[in-house]
C-alpha cells in the first residue's frame, strides 16, 4: 500500500520561520466523478477512517432499522459523529441502545465507559441493524459478519468499486475499515450531497443522513469541534467528517461537489486550515461563513506558558504547487 504524495498546503511558524510543513493530497470531484480540484497523488488507497461513518449511518437507516426502533434525528447525527462525549452525545447513544433494548456492555468500541468513547454512536447504530435484521450482536465487529458485508457493500455503491476488493484494516475503535483512493471518496460525498444516481432507498438513506447531520452539527462532533462550526456556519451547506491520520471529507451541496483529502503525516492540526483552504479555492465559503470559521483556518502555537509563538495557516499558494482544474 503505497503511501499519497501531497503538494505542502499548511505551515506552522514559530517567530519568522516556518518551523515545519505540511504536505496535503486531496481531490474534488462531481456526481459523475468529473474532478475540478485534483492535489497530490489522489488515486493511491487511503483509509478514510471515521470519514466513512455517514454513510454507515445511511446503512442503518436504508436497512430499516432506524425507522423501526424510531430514531430521532439527533440520534442519527451521532451516529456519523466522531463525538466529544458530552453529556447530550452520551444521552443520544444512550436512548439508541435503550430503544433496541440492549445495554452499554454491548457496544465493543472501547472506552471507559464506552458509551463516551467518540465512536459508540456509530457502533449502537451497527447493534440497531444487528437487532433488526437478526445478527448476532456480540460478534459485529468481525469482518465476516452480515452487517459489516452490508456496510461494505453500501460504501462500495457510493465509490463505484467492488466490495469484495477493498483493502481493510481495523479502526481505532476496532471494527473493520477500508481503504479507497481520494478520488472515490469525494465521489461518495459528491453523491452524499447531489443524491444523484442513486436508488430510491440509499438516495432516501443518504438525504435522511445529511438533514440530520445539518440539523444537529453539534452531535456530529461538538463543543469546539470543527465539523460542527463548518456545518453550523454554513447551514449544513457543507455536510463535513473527519477521520482519524488526517482525513476529512465534505459534500458541499450548493456545488454539487464531493471533496476528500489527507495530510500526508496524518497531523491533526492541520485538517482545518487544509480544507477551508480548498473550500475557498472551491469558492464553497460566503465572507461571513469565512468569518464564523476563521478560527479554525488559522491558529496560534502556544508555549507552556500559554504565549502565542507562532501560527498554523495555510501557506501561500502558488501556480507551481497548488492546481484547481474546472471541469467543462
Amino acid at each position: 500500500m503505497r503511501v499519497p504524495s501531497g503538494v505542502p498546503l499548511v505551515g506552522v511558524t514559530r517567530g519568522p520561520l516556518v518551523e515545519s510543513v505540511h504536505a496535503v493530497a486531496a481531490c474534488a470531484v462531481d456526481a459523475q466523478g468529473r474532478a475540478v480540484l485534483e492535489l497530490g497523488d489522489v488515486d493511491a488507497p487511503v483509509f478514510l477512517r471515521s470519514s466513512w461513518k455517514p454513510f454507515i449511518a445511511a446503512t442503518v437507516v436504508a436497512s430499516g432499522a432506524a425507522a423501526r426502533f424510531g430514531f430521532e434525528a439527533r440520534e442519527l447525527a451521532v451516529m456519523a459523529a466522531s463525538h466529544a462525549g458530552e453529556g447530550f452525545h452520551v444521552a443520544a447513544v444512550r436512548s439508541m441502545l435503550e430503544k433496541i433494548g440492549l445495554g452499554e456492555a454491548a457496544l465493543r468500541c472501547g472506552g471507559s465507559p464506552p458509551v463516551e468513547h467518540n465512536c459508540s454512536g456509530k457502533h449502537a447504530g451497527i447493534l440497531a441493524l444487528c437487532v433488526h435484521s437478526g445478527y448476532d450482536p456480540a460478534t459485529y465487529l468481525e469482518f465476516a459478519h452480515p452487517a459489516q458485508a452490508l456496510v461494505r457493500a453500501f460504501c462500495a455503491r457510493l465509490t463505484d468499486e467492488d466490495p469484495q476488493t477493498f483493502a481493510s484494516g481495523v479502526d481505532g475503535c476496532g471494527i473493520p475499515v477500508y481503504a479507497t483512493s481520494l478520488r472515490r471518496g469525494a465521489l461518495a460525498f459528491a453523491r452524499l450531497a447531489t443524491l444523484e444516481g442513486r436508488e430510491s432507498a440509499d438516495a432516501e438513506a443518504l438525504a435522511t443522513v445529511r438533514a440530520a447531520m445539518a440539523a444537529h452539527p453539534d452531535y456530529v462532533g461538538g463543543t469546539g469541534r470543527f465539523d460542527s462550526a463548518l456545518i453550523a456556519a454554513t447551514g449544513g451547506r457543507i455536510i463535513g467528517k473527519i477521520g482519524a491520520e488526517g482525513v476529512h471529507g465534505d459534500a458541499l451541496l450548493r456545488q454539487g461537489l464531493g471533496l476528500a483529502l489527507k495530510v500526508v503525516d496524518g497531523e491533526r492540526r492541520a485538517v482545518a486550515p487544509a480544507t477551508l483552504a480548498l473550500l475557498l479555492e472551491l469558492g464553497a465559503l460566503e465572507r461571513h461563513e469565512r468569518a464564523a470559521l476563521a478560527a479554525f483556518a488559522s491558529a496560534d502555537v502556544r508555549n507552556a506558558a500559554g504565549r502565542s509563538v507562532g501560527r498554523i495557516e495555510p501557506l501561500e499558494r502558488r501556480t507551481d504547487t497548488f492546481a484547481a482544474h474546472r471541469a467543462s
